[in-house]
């Protein structure tokens, strides 16, 4: 690892840096690249030389996922308020001929610290928590080694599944917060919105 120190992610801004992790997703990731949809930040991992080591993709959270929910704990105001803050870890990649001890896992803590402040520069809300989905038989040990914390599976529907119809392969979620009033803060609701002083009366015959 020290060979390869310091390493940095690259926050990818234009469209020849897409295109690279684009490729590099669909060509080595076992679930290939779909285009995102909602909010997104993508990066490069590149060692000292410029190598390219890794890519990752964020993207907005998944609306709903029983197992996710009960652990936060949120209500559906409380949680429709603050999804936002939640980003999803839709892909990561380690290059296939790049071998580096504990790369994974010190690339996921390394992610933590700079993902927030690129969120909130790029559409000011700061994360609270993230999350990712590991297809069974994976186990996520990565992400488990970078204290991820898994909360339950999913019901084997994707996120595209609008009429529960679609039948897919149950998924470990993953969680990781990224503060420690996090949970505090996402099950807090919105305050009901006052009376409007300036609506018209409405006489009473």
């Amino acid at each position: 690892m020290a060979d390869y120190q310091p390493l940095r992610l690259q926050l990818i801004e234009d469209l020849p840096g897409r295109r690279l992790l684009q490729q590099y997703m669909q060509r080595y990731h076992p679930l290939g690249y779909r285009v995102p949809y909602g909010a997104q930040l993508r990066y490069l991992v590149r060692a000292p030389s410029q190598d390219v080591l890794a890519c990752l993709l964020f993207t907005s959270a998944a609306w709903k996922m029983a197992p996710r929910d009960t652990w936060i704990g949120w209500s559906d105001p409380a949680r429709r308020a603050n999804l936002p803050r939640v980003v999803n870890n839709a892909r990561f990649l380690i290059l296939p001929w790049v071998a580096v001890p504990h790369l994974a896992s010190h690339l996921l803590a390394l992610a933590a610290r700079q993902l927030p402040a690129d969120w909130r520069a790029a559409y000011g809300v700061k994360p609270l928590l993230l999350e990712t989905l590991v297809d069974r038989p994976h186990t996520g040990t990565c992400y488990r080694a970078a204290n991820w914390i898994c909360v339950g599976q999913t019901q084997g529907r994707g996120r595209m599944d609008r009429t529960h119809t679609a039948q897919g392969t149950s998924k470990d979620i993953l969680l990781y917060p990224l503060e420690s009033h996090w949970r505090q803060r996402l099950c807090q609701a919105p305050s009901p919105s006052p009376p409007d002083c300036h609506a018209p009366i409405r006489e009473i015959p």
